[in-house]
């Protein structure tokens, strides 16, 4: 595996990281913004960066910011907000041709910074306050987005279970926040939290491709410099709210679905920090997290009680879902079956094979989202959002380490919390 190495530096309260690589034939900006998940700034959180993207003081409409992109080689600019986590994060993501490999001599990559800084910093506003019409149209954009959630019955059923599982939790909260807070957001108290977000908020910017640190220093001082020093912010990490509820729970809900959903969540009481993370993330390859998992072969294959199943890990949180698609009336049988596969990977009911077939599969995984850009960044920022040390370059090597007594020691750790099930009405009676 390749070695990279990252520099650090601060300008302001802006935490820079660049990596200079030559792998990659595009410059990568991408600014995480990070804050606590609570419930009364979710919503403004999840229509902020969609409002910032729309106008800026230089490029006022979406018309002129495609036009500075064309301008740009056709360069890229996305917005996206997530959780992960106790923590709720906005980001801004831009890819820009590196100009190394073009004819002429224009700065590319330092307007690129320029217009980021533009987005994020010199929003388009008016009497202190962001443009109405921008507001509302991505108020309406986002109403639809949440709207949409109910029709798309697999991440309604995990937004369900989270809020059953974690309820009084801040990750009970659904990432784009609620219609109802919605409606009571207008162009002025949105522009008033922008400016508490960017005093704040964590804020990390990573530069990654054929750069010069030192470059990136001038750039990055030059156009986020009015990003003073906030001496009263700290470096924060939000650890994750650990419950124990001595009872697992089952919620059955009924809607008019042709698909059963079937999710079913469990407390793993490990995460990112702690140093059973790559036990776990084994546990889950042998599991449910691949093809050749315990629940894709024994539920979905074997006994065909599924459409699909599968686990996942959210490691800054230490939960396990299982998520899977059967007929309502198969309720029991598929619940019996995934309880099965858990009970056997506690007592070590797997192969060696397995484990070895998983940490190859694993660290392909791993290495391919290497290859990316954001995948990279996404990686290394485990680091800042746990408060680890933890270096990409040692995953590997950690991954090969894992033994069978590690994986049963993780799986016997786990506790099933919730089992949320979404049937179908028309067969409500024939479990």
């Amino acid at each position: 595996m390749r070695e990279h190495t990252i520099h650090d530096f601060e300008t302001g309260s802006l935490n820079v990281h660049v990596l200079p690589s030559t792998t990659y034939k595009t410059n990568t900006l991408l600014l995480h913004m990070r804050s606590s998940l609570d419930k009364d700034t979710v919503t403004k959180r999840a229509l902020l960066p969609y409002v910032l993207q729309s106008g800026t003081e230089k490029h006022p409409s979406r018309k002129d910011i495609r036009h500075e992109l064309d301008e740009l080689y056709g360069a890229t600019l996305n917005v996206d907000v997530s959780k992960k986590g106790e923590n709720h994060l906005m980001t801004f993501k831009m890819e820009v041709a590196n100009e190394k490999f073009l004819t002429d001599d224009r700065p590319l990559l330092e307007r690129a910074i320029e217009m980021l800084a533009s987005v994020v910093l010199h929003p388009r506003t008016l009497n202190d306050a962001f443009d109405k019409s921008i507001v509302d149209g991505e108020k309406r954009a986002l109403k639809q987005k949440l709207a949409s959630v109910y029709d798309d019955k697999m991440r309604y059923a995990n937004k369900r279970l989270t809020e059953e599982m974690c309820e009084d939790e801040p990750f009970s909260l659904f990432v784009l926040g609620d219609s109802e807070d919605l409606s009571e957001i207008d162009e002025k108290s949105l522009y008033d939290y922008y400016q508490e977000a960017i005093e704040n908020d964590q804020l990390d910017l990573y530069i990654i491709g054929d750069v010069e640190e030192s470059e990136m220093e001038t750039l990055i001082s030059r156009h986020f410099g009015a990003l003073g020093k906030n001496e009263r912010k700290e470096k924060k990490v939000n650890k994750a709210v650990q419950k124990h509820r001595e009872n697992s729970r089952e919620v059955i809900e009924e809607q008019d679905v042709q698909q059963g959903k079937l999710h079913i969540g469990y407390r793993t009481y490990t995460t990112y920090d702690d140093a059973d993370y790559f036990p776990l993330q084994l546990f889950n390859g042998v599991f449910g997290g691949f093809s050749h998992s315990k629940l894709f072969i024994n539920v979905r294959e074997k006994a065909s009680l599924a459409y699909y199943a599968a686990s996942r890990v959210e490691s800054h949180k230490g939960l396990l879902i299982v998520m899977s698609g059967i007929e309502s009336n198969k309720f029991n049988d598929a619940t019996e079956i995934i309880f099965k596969q858990m009970e056997d990977m506690k007592k070590g009911n797997f192969s060696e094979d397995d484990l070895e077939q998983t940490k190859a599969v694993l660290k392909n995984q791993l290495l391919e989202t290497m290859d990316v850009p954001r995948g990279f960044i996404e990686l290394e920022y485990h680091n800042r959002l746990s408060g680890t040390e933890r270096p990409l370059s040692g995953w590997m090597d950690e991954i090969d380490s894992v033994t069978k007594e590690d994986v049963v020691r993780v799986a016997e750790k786990i506790k099933l919390d919730t089992v949320y099930f979404l049937k179908g009405k028309e067969e409500a009676g024939n479990e």
